[in-house]
């Protein structure tokens, strides 16, 4: 398969590095980007590099566009004019871009125009970690098939629709920023508990290794896991009824609350 990605930013080499450290033999990929910096480091990984857009485009069958979000239309008409173009299937991932302005950027004047596919994984796709989520804008079946097993080399993938993409961008793309502010949280408790920062902090990373590897199991629930350690009278529950005090849940639930993109 062959995947160029234009941007080679935070999210775009993110994924650039999640793909050559994952499907390695699976995947040839291009990187695009204006400034060389970030190509050196893909390119010694084995990304075929290029600071000009169309000629990664024109290499490959996937395209993902990771770019700002108000660049995306520029690129967008700059890569249209390739050979081929409409035969592609094209990725984008950049927050609060409409399906529908999407159409009318790749649309041509005889309303022919590549399958569309909105994307948006988190930065753990760099570690094979990402909830990625995917929107099929016009793509059929087979293409989605084709993008889920691309995002799926760099974790847990999910089709749904347009509509739920806001509420998904906010579990989950802000959600990781969310998870590592309690991380941190939990590791300057622990410096001030007596351990050495980096102590703490490998302490609260398997911590919550393993109490998400708990909540993938089948049939398991937060509440259920919660209550094998919560012994009546404990130190568990009393330190969970502490937070919930100072508003814990209630916090978690209204800053996911306020970053959904709502319409004006």
């Amino acid at each position: 398969m062959k995947i160029a990605i234009i941007g080679a930013g935070a999210m775009g080499g993110a994924i650039a590095e999640g793909l050559l450290a994952r499907a390695s033999g699976e995947v040839s990929l291009y990187v695009s980007n204006p400034s060389s910096a970030p190509l050196e480091t893909l390119s010694a990984s084995g990304a075929i590099v290029s600071s000009d857009n169309r000629e990664v485009a024109g290499e490959a069958d996937v395209l993902i566009i990771a770019v700002k979000p108000w660049v995306v239309e520029t690129v967008i008409r700059e890569i249209r004019e390739i050979d081929s173009f409409n035969e592609k299937l094209l990725i984008v991932v950049a927050a609060g871009i409409k399906g529908a302005q999407l159409l009318e950027w790749v649309s041509s004047d005889c309303g022919i125009c590549p399958s569309v596919v909105i994307g948006m994984p988190n930065t753990a796709v760099s570690v094979g970690e990402s909830m990625t989520f995917l929107v099929p804008v016009n793509a059929r079946e087979n293409e989605m098939s084709v993008a889920k097993r691309i995002f799926d080399f760099m974790g847990s993938t999910l089709v749904i629709d347009e509509a739920h993409l806001p509420a998904a961008t906010a579990l989950a793309s802000c959600g990781i920023a969310y998870a590592l502010r309690y991380m941190r949280a939990a590791v300057e408790g622990g410096v001030e508990l007596g351990f050495k920062a980096d102590v703490a902090q490998r302490i609260v990373a398997q911590t919550v290794l393993g109490a998400s590897e708990l909540l993938r199991l089948p049939g398991t629930h937060a509440e259920k896991e919660i209550d094998k350690v919560t012994t009546p009278g404990g130190i568990t529950i009393r330190g969970l009824n502490e937070m919930e005090h100072a508003g814990f849940s209630s916090a978690v639930i209204r800053g996911l609350k306020a970053s959904v993109i709502t319409e004006k």
